[in-house]
């Protein structure tokens, strides 16, 4: 009896395991895609997302998208040039294709059209897995094209055909084993949501109605993150005030808890929130329209035992806010404030898009743009600004290391 009782436990504790983030230490990334992945936005947002979830896992981020490219290829050359010189030699363990907004053509369905989007995504797949067998591949549906905010241009609109597109993306990753995220939905719930509370500014959500805003942007790495089972929870803690000590203490260290006339202690968290430039209005919008916060974005602190009244809360050298005892024993998300945390994890952000501005210029303003001509500098310069961007990568990291705060609740 007692063995099957453990047998039981057993079960129901490896039942209510949570799943493994999908990325493991020493993967490479490489993001490929035309120019909306070429925008360095929500493969930007997803990096630093993980660098600050994450901060002791090394994973190399590669972003390879380039303006106008289909699954043929386009300006940046041939399918086979283009995974050639800007997949293979980074030897990826992780690789991400969104293609399909150029390949429809911006025209109603045509089958033909369809036969060599199809023909083409899986030669893709084929020449990734004769050259890079083990690489693990997700594949994105192509974001939306938006019909919402403004008319469709003929009946049923283009989105209806990246839709189509998005299907056969998802039945391909189905039949072929691999992960399938959708860009596509998320997108088009956003942009009705804010349409309906702000519908001008709406509009300016994909202004062009191709290329994504910052705030789609997110709501694009927000899906793709939730495909790799990211956590919602940066840091979760409560305090019993009362006593004076720590009752819950996830994914942190609490320490020093002591009661002077304030509520004091010590907390070293073991990530960081998630950076979002909230005085850009269109992430602005985004958040206010879309659920990122609250899956993926939630630090929260909860002091129960208050006696009633407002209460300041101070962490280092910095004022955070007021709260009422009720707003602090349900709980505060962290997250949505200026904290020295969040000023740390803008700071990462700030240096991903600094280490892929570097990975920019190597890469279209040395190797792509002087491809065809015999310099002798070229590969010297490339190697250099190779170099350059492993000590901004290094710097990066070393950024996102959590640091100790000191906290202090004082009764107003």
């Amino acid at each position: 009896m007692r063995a099957i009782l453990a047998l039981v436990l057993l079960a129901t504790t490896l039942g209510a395991a949570k799943p493994e983030f999908y990325l493991h230490d020493g993967d490479t990334v490489v993001f490929y895609g035309d120019s909306i992945t070429a925008q360095r936005l929500y493969t930007v947002y997803a990096e630093t997302f993980i660098l600050t979830r994450f901060p002791n896992l090394r994973i190399r981020f590669v972003h390879s998208g380039f303006g106008g490219d289909r699954v043929s290829g386009g300006l940046g050359g041939t399918i086979e040039e283009r995974l050639r010189r800007d997949v293979f030699p980074y030897r990826p363990t992780v690789v991400t294709i969104m293609l399909g907004m150029n390949d429809g053509e911006y025209h109603p369905f045509n089958s033909g059209i369809f036969r060599g989007y199809s023909d083409g995504y899986g030669h893709i797949l084929e020449r990734l897995k004769t050259q890079l067998p083990r690489t693990r591949v997700t594949l994105l549906e192509p974001s939306a094209y938006d019909d919402v905010t403004r008319p469709p241009s003929f009946d049923g609109g283009y989105n209806s055909v990246l839709r189509k597109f998005g299907e056969f993306v998802r039945e391909l990753g189905k039949s072929n084993g691999l992960l399938v995220a959708d860009l596509n939905t998320p997108v088009v719930a956003l942009l009705r949501a804010a349409n309906e509370v702000a519908s001008e500014d709406a509009k300016r959500l994909i202004a062009d109605r191709v290329h994504p805003s910052p705030g789609v942007h997110l709501v694009m790495a927000e899906a793709l993150l939730k495909s790799w089972r990211a956590p919602g929870m940066v840091t979760n803690v409560e305090i019993d005030s009362a006593a004076g000590t720590a009752t819950v203490a996830e994914n942190t260290t609490v320490e020093d808890v002591e009661i002077d006339g304030d509520l004091k202690w010590r907390q070293l968290d073991r990530a960081l929130p998630m950076a979002v430039e909230a005085d850009d209005g269109m992430l602005a919008l985004a958040l206010r329209c879309s659920d990122f916060t609250e899956t993926l974005n939630q630090e929260t602190l909860k002091i129960t035992g208050l006696a009633e009244g407002a209460y300041r809360l101070g962490i280092d050298d910095d004022t955070i806010g007021s709260f009422t005892a009720e707003q602090l024993g349900a709980g505060i998300n962290l997250a949505t404030r200026t904290t020295p945390m969040s000023a740390q994890a803008r700071e990462v952000l700030g240096l991903t898009h600094r280490h892929n501005h570097l990975h920019f210029a190597r890469w279209m303003m040395v190797e792509n743009a002087f491809k065809d001509y015999d310099l002798k500098k070229v590969r010297a310069t490339a190697d250099s600004l190779d170099a350059l961007e492993d000590e901004a990568i290094a710097l990066q990291r070393a950024t996102a290391q959590p640091k100790p705060h000191r906290y202090r609740l004082m009764k107003e």
